[in-house]
């Protein structure tokens, strides 16, 4: 089997490098460790722009479906094929579809927005050769990043997200995140190319730098306050009385002397104001106005189970960051979590996070501390599979009731735990990695769990069949 995937990996590698070579679209390749497949996304919505459209003729632009950057995912994105899971005919019918594009005059993109991830050594620096792309978007990359048990250290997986700036066609551009000194490196390594380099965040030095971002909320803000308990008891806190949804955030975008406010619903966290800066970013290279920009990023459609607002039952709030889980995420998520405003309990329901190896347990320990640094002696922390046990035990060490930390072997049970107890005004985050499935948690806990196929991640049949 293995064998056999090798071969249908190379064809299709072979087929997107001759399409390439005959249509010759504009790329943008976009890797880091964090927050890369928000930031297509985002890209792809600026690059939808019609003003770009009009004036660059690049009014067809295909992305990456979901989050397909692996061996296979990104050849079928330069082909436009679907993944054909197990079916053996469904990779003939993709391969006969790369031939076609190959020997007959086709209809085909003028602009490809793909993602690249890292599994193992050579993912990004084997294909980048062959996309040479226009633009190169480095986000975060993680002092532990995902997958890191695949190479021999975590220097190694940041040289290999690196090697996409290296590859840049002359005259290119590469997009750097400017709240890390060691991406912001990658500058001097492209010094001598003839490439443009533009540098993105919440930094001073950040040529497109964003600032004043907060959360926004619904409702009326109320001078009136009262004791709540929570999950793990009373806890006499003066809270609200009046419950404020949060809606979703907004910062002001900054650039060469002009400022313009972003307003996005829907979703929370610094982990998107980075990719809509991204985003912002790459519209500038095109040589886009600020405001054609901004009007793409506030319509801006954040992709499912990546720190979502979604209505949760009995009048609380759900956050969805259950598509996958890394140190730097979550604790991005927990960071998230502590600024909201709330009128019940902050819960934080976090599952394991795979593919760290040796690094798992001190991780896992980490994410511990910092979930009681976040929710205190009133919040309520859940934690869903073997490893995340750990990170129980860690929160208790570090002041958390025993009451009120509670560790499952499945996002079932947890599910189950949670129904019961949710109540108005709280404020729950779920996340976790891929195979703890806790978009589960989610489904139980939504107002309306008919529209999960519409909402959550992974509600392809193939992924709900599975145990």
């Amino acid at each position: 089997m293995a064998f056999i995937k090798k071969i249908i990996v190379w064809i299709l590698t072979v087929e997107s490098r001759l399409i390439l070579r005959k249509y010759k679209p504009f790329i943008v390749a976009v890797t880091g460790s964090v927050g890369k497949t928000s930031t297509k996304d985002a890209i792809y919505d600026v690059f939808k722009s019609p003003a770009l459209c009009t004036e660059d003729h690049m009014c067809h632009v295909r992305k990456s479906e979901k989050s397909m950057n692996s061996e296979f995912g990104l050849p079928l994105t330069i082909i436009g094929a679907p993944t054909a899971w197990r079916s053996v005919s469904g990779w003939l019918r993709n391969i006969k579809l790369g031939a076609g594009l190959i020997f007959k005059k086709q209809p085909y993109p003028d602009c490809l927005i793909l993602e690249l991830g890292a599994d193992h050594p050579g993912d990004i620096m084997r294909p980048s050769k062959w996309l040479r792309p226009d633009i190169a978007v480095i986000t975060r990359v993680s002092k532990t990043p995902v997958h890191v048990e695949f190479f021999d250290s975590p220097e190694q997986v940041f040289e290999e997200k690196a090697s996409l700036a290296k590859n840049v066609k002359k005259g290119g551009t590469v997009i750097l995140f400017a709240d890390d000194e060691k991406v912001m490196s990658i500058a001097e390594r492209v010094k001598d190319k003839d490439v443009k380099v533009i540098s993105f965040g919440l930094s001073e030095n950040a040529q497109v730098k964003g600032s004043a971002d907060k959360m926004t909320y619904d409702g009326a803000d109320s001078q009136e306050w009262k004791v709540e308990s929570g999950i793990g008891g009373s806890d006499f806190r003066f809270q609200p009385s009046t419950f404020r949804a949060p809606t979703g955030i907004s910062f002001t975008l900054e650039t060469d002397g002009a400022s313009v406010q972003v307003t996005v619903k829907g979703i929370l966290g610094k982990v998107y104001t980075y990719p809509l800066l991204a985003a912002a970013a790459t519209g500038i290279a095109r040589s886009l106005k600020l405001d054609e920009v901004v009007t793409s990023l506030n319509a801006f459609e954040a992709p499912h189970g990546r720190m979502n607002i979604i209505p949760g039952m009995n009048e609380s709030t759900l956050i969805d960051d259950t598509y996958n889980s890394s140190p730097d995420a979550a604790l991005a998520a927990l960071e998230a979590l502590k600024e909201i405003e709330y009128a019940g309990t902050k819960i934080a329901v976090l599952g394991d996070m795979m593919e760290l190896g040796k690094y798992s347990a001190d991780e896992h320990r980490r994410i511990g501390r910092e979930a009681a640094g976040v929710l205190g002696a009133s919040g309520c922390l859940i934690t869903v599979g073997p490893r995340s046990k750990i990170t129980a035990e860690e929160a208790v060490k570090f002041g958390m009731p025993e009451t009120s930390v509670m560790s499952f072997d499945s996002a079932q049970e947890a599910a189950a735990q949670l129904v019961s107890t949710v109540k108005k005004g709280d404020v729950t985050l779920i996340k976790g990695s891929q195979s703890v499935r806790m978009e589960r948690v989610v489904k139980a806990l939504m107002r309306d769990p008919e529209k999960s196929a519409d909402l959550l991640v992974r509600q392809e049949k193939e992924w709900l069949d599975k145990k």
